[in-house]
């Protein structure tokens, strides 16, 4: 089967993400997975194609998979989906994981009403793909300084939070600051751990957590252990991308020079030990899924994206302990 055009990712508008999944048509699935494991899959939103790219890629091995939405829907049923996407799982041992919702939900516009939208959509429907979660950004009030949107962001979260738990369903924001910082953006308020304690003082609902990744903290020339360390019982879901950064640069040019210092990298090529991030996942009782976020590596990219983000499935899968062994029986 040929394959599909690149997805749009979460960070990148020209991409795109993943979703839950269902062993008959509107059946969730029974995760296989051994029951300590953390699934480890990617983003696989695709639009009316998704469970045509699922089918592509499921041979690799991915273990689930996170649908996403670039702002909105675009003219996707839900509950068609899901059952494309259930026939596609049928017998295999992977899953859908999440929905995801990538807009700015706390905008005012046209498009900023269909993420709204898109957002209530997914939360009714996550269930049709086995699935308790939805992910995305929290959104910006444009060109105000962080703390400028928290009004809004209680108005918009505190009602689709009280959507969400009446349905059993949790919420996780990414930590993508889309180019963004504490002053001014246009997207996202959830990048850092001020704007956390913000928002969730504001919406202090049990069912609002944080979509993580070491990589966008990293760009920030934040330390990201010590935050994953101090955050992880808020962590729902985690999104499978690395970074490297050049610290000659930063030290020559700063971080508003000229030249590039950090860069997106799929699990495995980049600076962090995912064996040391797994292990605080673990121990802080993380229960969720690491879905790569391809389509941002600036070497494993075009003809070898998949090269790269199969590379990541195989170095996620040997940092959180490889294969899963069972004690002996009454031991």
């Amino acid at each position: 089967m040929p394959m599909p055009d690149p997805p749009r990712s979460a960070c990148n508008p020209e991409l795109l993400p993943p979703a839950p999944t269902t062993q008959q048509p509107n059946q969730p699935t029974t995760l296989m997975i051994a029951p300590h494991q953390i699934p480890i899959g990617t983003m696989a939103g695709k639009g009316p194609r998704t469970a045509e790219y699922i089918a592509a890629i499921l041979p690799h091995g991915f273990e689930c998979f996170q649908i996403n939405f670039w702002k909105t829907l675009d003219g996707v049923k839900l509950p068609k989906l899901a059952d494309d996407i259930g026939r596609v799982l049928a017998g295999s041992e992977a899953m859908v994981s999440t929905l995801g919702v990538y807009g700015n939900p706390l905008g005012e516009t046209a498009a900023d009403t269909e993420t709204v939208r898109a957002w209530k959509a997914a939360i009714d429907n996550a269930h049709l793909f086995g699935t308790d979660l939805v992910c995305g950004f929290a959104g910006r009030v444009r060109n105000k300084p962080v703390p400028d949107s928290i009004p809004r962001f209680r108005k918009i979260f505190g009602d689709l939070s009280r959507r969400a738990a009446d349905r059993g369903v949790r919420i996780a924001f990414e930590n993508c600051p889309m180019g963004g910082n504490w002053r001014t953006g246009d997207w996202n308020i959830a990048f850092c751990p001020s704007a956390w304690e913000l928002m969730f003082d504001a919406v202090p609902a049990a069912n609002l957590g944080l979509e993580w990744e070491p990589c966008h903290q990293m760009g920030q020339l934040i330390d990201p252990l010590p935050q994953l360390r101090k955050w992880v019982g808020k962590i729902f879901h985690m999104h499978g991308k690395d970074a490297t950064v050049y610290r000659d640069v930063v030290a020559e040019n700063g971080v508003d020079g000229p030249v590039p210092f950090a860069f997106h990298r799929h699990p495995g090529f980049g600076d962090s030990n995912w064996t040391d991030i797994i292990s605080e996942l673990r121990r802080g009782g993380f229960a969720g899924s690491i879905d790569i976020e391809g389509w941002h590596d600036p070497v494993y990219k075009g003809d070898l994206e998949m090269t790269g983000q199969v590379h990541a499935l195989r170095h996620l899968q040997q940092a959180r302990g490889g294969a899963f062994v069972a004690n002996p029986e009454g031991f």
